[in-house]
Order: C-alpha cells, then sequence, then structure tokens
C-alpha cells in the first residue's frame, strides 16, 4: 500500500490540494511555537559542536533522560521527539524546540519555560551555557561547528552562489516562530496579507542582535539584514500576496518556481542539477516526482511569512521564555479573533506596497524608528498590539480562560518606550559591561519565573 508521502505526482492539482488540506475548523486551531538557541562552552564561549564534550550529542543525551527519543543520521543524533514535540539542531548547532500544538498560550509557555529550565540546567552539568540573540553576538564565521546532516552538506556548499551571507544565516543566527492555522482559502489570503503588512513591525518589536564578534554591528536586528543576503529566490518580502489573484494555486505556482536544494529518496540526498520543481515534475531529473518531495520543497524555502498546512510567522529575533509567548501573543491575537483580524486587514490594506516594503528594508537598523510615508513602525506597534490585546481579551473569554494578554507585556514595554532589547544591550555595553561582550552571557537569565 502506497503512502500518501509517496504518491506520484502526476498534476498541479495535488500540489494545491496540499494546502487545501490545511483548512481546519476554528475549534481546531492550535498554536506552535519553535524556538532557537546557541550553546556555548562556559570557559571559552566557543559554540558546542555535535561531538566535542561539552557537545550537542552530550546535551541530547541527557535529554534523553527526561523521555524524549533520539533519531539518527548515519549513527548520529540529529534530534529528539517526545509527545508531539521535536528538538532539532541548525547546521552551526543552534538547539531548536519545534513545540506541541497547543490550544492557548500558557501551554505553551509552560512548555517554553519547562524547556528551558530543563536544557539551563543540563548545561550546567557539562559545563555549558546557553544565549537566544537573533545572531551569534561572539564567534566569528570561521569558528563555526557544522552538524552532521547530509542535507547541510548540500546547502553549505549551494548558498554562497547565491547571497553573501548565507552560511551566516545557516550557522549563526536564530529565531523565534509561531505558527496558526486557517479554516479556509480567504482566511488564509486574509491572514497572510495582515502577516506580510507587519512583519517587517514584528522584526522590529523583537529585534535582538546588534553584535557581531564582540562588537556592535550597526544593526538592531543583524539576523533579519542576514537574511536578505541569503537567497533571492527563496527569501524575503513576497509582494504578489497582495495581487488579486493570490491563494493557494498563487502559492504553489511560486514555490513550483523556486531551485529545489535536493531530491531525498530512501534516506540518500540525490543532487537535485538547481532544477526547479517545475522543471522536476515535466521530466528534467530520472527520478519522478512524489508528494514526499512537495513536502521538502515547501519546508526549503524561507520567506517571511511561509504557507505549509499552516502559517509560519518568520520574522522575529531569538530571545528569553517571556519574548516568545509574547511573539504568540501578539499575532494570536490579532489572526484567531476574528474582529482583531478584520480590523488589522481593513488598516493594512490601504497601505501601499512600496511603504510596507521600505519600512521592512530599514527596520534592521532603525527598528522602530523605521517610516514610509505617513507609516512610522512605532506607531503602527502600539496600534496593532492595542488590536492584538482586545482580540486576546475576547478570545480568553471565548475559552473560558485567563486572560493571554498578559504575555503582550514585554512588548508593550518596548512600543511605549520605542527602545528595543538590542538598545538595551548596547546601552550596556557602552556603560556597565565596560565593552565586555562575555558580560551579555553572564546576565541572559538562563530560565524565568513561572508567571
Amino acid at each position: 500500500m502506497t503512502s500518501n508521502s509517496e504518491t506520484e505526482i502526476n498534476s498541479k492539482s495535488q500540489l494545491v490540494d496540499y494546502f487545501e488540506k490545511g483548512n481546519k475548523p476554528l475549534e481546531q486551531w492550535g498554536i506552535g511555537t519553535e524556538h532557537e538557541k546557541f550553546l556555548y562552552r562556559k570557559d571559552n564561549l566557543q559554540r558546542l559542536g555535535h561531538d566535542t564534550i561539552p557537545g550537542i550529542a552530550q546535551v541530547m543525551r541527557h535529554m534523553q533522560k527526561n523521555g524524549w527519543q533520539s533519531i539518527t543520521e548515519n549513527g548520529s543524533i540529529i534530534a529528539l521527539k517526545k509527545d508531539g514535540a521535536s528538538i532539532t539542531i541548525e547546521p552551526g548547532g543552534q538547539f531548536e524546540l519545534s513545540g506541541k500544538n497547543f490550544g492557548n498560550i500558557h501551554q505553551t509557555y509552560q512548555e517554553t519555560q519547562k524547556h528551558f529550565e530543563d536544557l539551563s540546567k543540563i548545561c550546567k552539568e557539562v559545563g555549558a551555557i546557553t544565549l537566544a540573540l537573533g545572531f551569534d553576538p561572539i564567534q566569528p564565521r570561521c569558528n563555526m561547528p557544522w552538524m552532521p546532516k547530509e542535507r547541510y552538506s548540500i546547502m553549505k556548499a549551494y548558498m554562497p552562489q547565491k547571497g553573501n551571507l548565507g552560511l551566516d544565516m545557516m550557522t549563526r543566527t536564530a529565531t523565534i516562530q509561531v505558527n496558526l492555522d486557517y479554516q479556509s482559502e480567504n482566511d488564509m489570503v486574509k491572514k497572510m496579507r495582515v502577516a506580510q503588512s507587519l512583519q517587517g513591525v514584528a522584526t522590529a518589536l523583537f529585534a535582538n542582535s546588534p553584535f557581531t564578534e564582540g562588537k556592535p554591528n550597526g544593526y538592531l536586528s543583524y539576523r533579519a539584514k542576514v537574511w536578505d543576503d541569503t537567497d533571492p529566490d527563496r527569501c524575503g518580502f513576497l509582494p504578489f500576496l497582495f495581487d488579486q489573484d493570490f491563494g493557494f494555486e498563487r502559492w504553489t505556482d511560486y514555490l513550483l518556481d523556486v531551485p529545489m536544494y535536493f531530491i531525498l529518496r530512501d534516506g540518500k540526498y540525490f543532487d537535485s542539477q538547481k532544477m526547479t520543481f517545475r522543471d522536476f515534475m515535466n521530466g528534467k531529473h530520472q527520478l519522478r516526482p512524489t508528494m514526499e518531495d512537495w513536502e521538502t520543497h515547501v519546508s526549503t524555502v524561507f520567506p517571511d511569512i511561509r504557507l505549509k498546512k499552516f502559517i509560519e510567522m518568520r520574522g522575529a529575533d531569538a530571545s528569553c521564555v517571556s519574548h516568545i509567548a509574547a511573539l504568540s501573543a501578539f499575532w494570536v491575537g490579532l489572526l484567531y479573533d476574528q474582529e482583531a483580524l478584520d480590523e488589522a486587514y481593513k488598516i493594512t490594506r490601504t497601505w501601499s506596497v512600496e511603504d510596507i516594503r521600505e519600512i521592512r528594508k530599514q527596520v534592521p537598523t532603525l527598528a522602530l524608528n523605521a517610516r514610509s510615508g505617513s507609516l512610522v513602525a512605532r506607531e503602527i506597534a502600539r496600534q496593532m498590539i492595542a488590536i492584538s490585546a482586545a482580540g486576546l481579551a475576547k478570545r480568553s473569554k471565548n475559552l473560558k480562560i485567563e486572560d493571554e494578554g498578559k504575555y503582550l507585556a514585554p512588548i508593550v514595554e518596548i512600543a511605549e518606550s520605542g527602545i528595543t532589547q538590542a538598545e538595551k544591550h548596547l546601552q550596556k555595553f557602552h556603560s556597565e559591561w565596560n565593552g565586555d561582550i562575555s558580560k551579555l552571557l553572564q546576565c541572559w537569565p538562563q530560565a524565568e519565573p513561572l508567571r
């Protein structure tokens, strides 16, 4: 019997249907968070390698004592899974929790807090330390470890052909992401447009990567800058989301014309010869495409907003537990309450694509001071946080749970003051840290008290 993933692709309609099958009724909507952090040796602040002591594999083996099951590739432990959640490693060893799909933010907050507590305890035992910023503030690219995953070797060779900072993206960036559901094509379109319109503002609110190799780098979100110089074929701003014909089929057409990284068969990687998925479907390779190939390809494009069978918000720098919860709260309040979504859509649809792009372009250096025409990032942030808070209040009442709006507190403070985490770090760097970046790790919260 052939599984759905092994089904051979014979028509584009199968690919469009893939996204159509993501439609879920409101009562099945969930909240999934993904968050990365860097792990360093405590004694010399070198990033952990895979098989070093201390090392990534060692940390993962300790995680297994807490009930996590290992996933290996060619004999190396590369991931863990437990109760619908997974822990994976990015190319440079960035440690990522892809959380369970929960019904409310209280649950995802508790999961995140437990993860940070467990990881902090293990790191203390093995002589390591964690740090969650958008860009590695200490180590140069030449010192980056590479994890033993075959796909990363392929991507490592591919990246320099497309942009100047692709290898930095792979090894020195870290992010927070929240994944949310849609109930229909129209609902997806509205959410994707609002999310793309506001992604620059979200990046500004969560700007947290002002250092490179121990010094200020001239940016507040250097991670955002890096992504813009990675691969124009598969990254960045997507203006076609605002076209009248945007929907599942238009998204499929976009993906069909993005070059593939590789083709996976029975655990082995084959050269895709830089062909697009459309070429693959048209017989340009000896292998025939399957739905598993499509699912893999869908996950190897990296725009600001990514559509799978859910919507991924990809614009925030990595940070601590409270900011991870704040990102979820911001987007859940805007997109999961119909009145809030309608209000946000009504406001953002009046903006020109040029103004949205210009603010996004300025955000890496200016954060909340970015502006274009009559649009000012900080004013937008305050307005949208207020809409989100109202949406969360109504949602919490409907679900009969404590108001999830409390998780917005960190970004309410940032929007009101106009001062991002990055700017706070820079102020300390030039004053109490006396230019010593190691003080950042000393004061970073390894875990936070439960709310």
